[in-house]
C-alpha cells in the first residue's frame, strides 16, 4: 500500500493551540510508594472492566514536521471503537473504527482504506507509528497490559507521568470529582511523535 502524506488525511485541519492544556507550574513527579501505587492499583481494578465509554474533546496530533487537530469523539464498545475527528473549520470528519476483524478509515481522498489493525492501518495510510490499543488504556489514566511501566505521581496521588514502551505520557489534569478520578488533559509522546488529548466529557455505560 502505497503511503499518503500526512496531509492527505489532514490538509483542512489547522493546528488547534490548546492554550488551557498550557501550565506555569513545574509538575509535581513523585516516586511511587506503597500508598500511592496501591491507590494507582485500586484506580485499574475498578476499571479493569470500563470498557463501554465515550470520550468527547479535542486531539492533537505532530510527527514533528506537521501538526493536525479536530473535535474527537472516541466510543469504546468491548473490542469495537469508533474515532471520529472532525477538523474545526471545515466541518471533514475522519472516521477510524473497527475491532478483532481489522480497521477501516473514511474520509481519505480516493475513498476509504482497510487494514488489518488500526495501528497499521495509521502507519500505512498516514505515516502516524501510534499506539491506539496502549493509548485506549493511557486515556483512562492506566498502565497498558504491553510491559513494564515506570509511573510518577502528583501532589493529588494521582499519576502525574507514565513512561511505557519508549512513551512519556504526562497528566496535566484530572477530574477528581468522578470516583475514580478520570483524566481530562493527557499529553503523549515518543520523539518524533505527539499527541495531545483534552478531555470535555467522559461518558461510561457499564
Amino acid at each position: 500500500m502505497n503511503r499518503l502524506p500526512h496531509k492527505a488525511l489532514f490538509a483542512s485541519l489547522p493546528v488547534l493551540l490548546l492554550a488551557a492544556c498550557a501550565t506555569t507550574k513545574a509538575p509535581v513527579r513523585l516516586q511511587g510508594d506503597a500508598a500511592t501505587l496501591g491507590l494507582q492499583e485500586q484506580r485499574e481494578r475498578s476499571l479493569a472492566d470500563t470498557d463501554h465509554w465515550t470520550l468527547e474533546g479535542k486531539l492533537s496530533v505532530s510527527d514533528g514536521k506537521d501538526n493536525n487537530s479536530g473535535t474527537l469523539t472516541w466510543r469504546q464498545d468491548g473490542d469495537r471503537y469508533d474515532f471520529t475527528v472532525r477538523g474545526p473549520i471545515t466541518g471533514r470528519t475522519f472516521r477510524l473504527t473497527g475491532g478483532p476483524g481489522g480497521a477501516d478509515l473514511e474520509g481519505l481522498d480516493g475513498g476509504p482504506r482497510h487494514g488489518a489493525d488500526a495501528e497499521s492501518l495509521m502507519a500505512n495510510t498516514v505515516g502516524w507509528n501510534i499506539p491506539l490499543a496502549e493509548l485506549k488504556r493511557w486515556a483512562l489514566g492506566l498502565r497498558a497490559d504491553t510491559g513494564p511501566a515506570d509511573i510518577a505521581f502528583g501532589a493529588d496521588r494521582l499519576p502525574s507521568r507514565l513512561v511505557q514502551d519508549g512513551w512519556t505520557v504526562d497528566y496535566k489534569q484530572w477530574d477528581a470529582t468522578r470516583t475514580p478520578a478520570m483524566p481530562t488533559r493527557v499529553f503523549a509522546e515518543k520523539a518524533p511523535y505527539k499527541v495531545r488529548l483534552s478531555v470535555e466529557n467522559w461518558s461510561f455505560d457499564r
